[in-house]
């Protein structure tokens, strides 16, 4: 097994997206990180529903605010990886490495503009070719972005 890396929701918005994110950390054994505002309550119906029977399962930490979760995890800048639809670089070129933490924004506010300037350089996107699509589903890119850390550490 790979070196464990983190999921980190920042100010997720839909229930539904984390309860699906967290199944996805069950099945790869990972760290589910959430960092308030939370657009929802986390013992919501949709959340369980959405992990399903797995929800007890999630290994999950909350953080008060960004500032909280620096302070306390302390996490080294470069394992900092930020996955945003504006990111300038693809996310098969981020630099994953053991114990990084893969970092999303909220579904429709994505990150403060101070965290976008802050880590520019550290800013990831999947590829969208049409011009019909602003973004993709929040839990569809990060269980691709995941697999694609996992591929990278096996």
């Amino acid at each position: 097994m790979p070196s464990k890396f983190k999921l980190v929701l920042f100010a997720p918005e839909i229930p539904g997206n984390t309860g699906s994110i967290g199944r996805t950390c069950v099945a790869l054994d990972l760290e589910l990180i959430l960092i308030r505002p939370y657009g929802f309550e986390i013992d919501e119906k949709a959340v369980r529903r959405a992990g399903l029977d797995y929800w007890k399962h999630v290994k999950l930490r909350e953080f008060d605010s960004w500032d909280d979760f620096l302070a306390r995890e302390m996490p080294l800048r470069e394992k900092l990886l930020f996955f945003e639809n504006t990111g300038a670089k693809l996310h098969y070129d981020a630099p994953y490495a053991p114990d990084c933490y893969l970092i999303f924004g909220g579904e429709t506010r994505g990150f403060p503009r101070e965290i976008e300037e802050k880590f520019s350089h550290q800013m990831y996107q999947l590829p969208m070719f049409s011009t019909e699509i602003r973004s993709l589903n929040l839990s569809n890119v990060a269980t691709a972005v995941a697999y694609e850390c996992l591929r990278h550490l096996l």
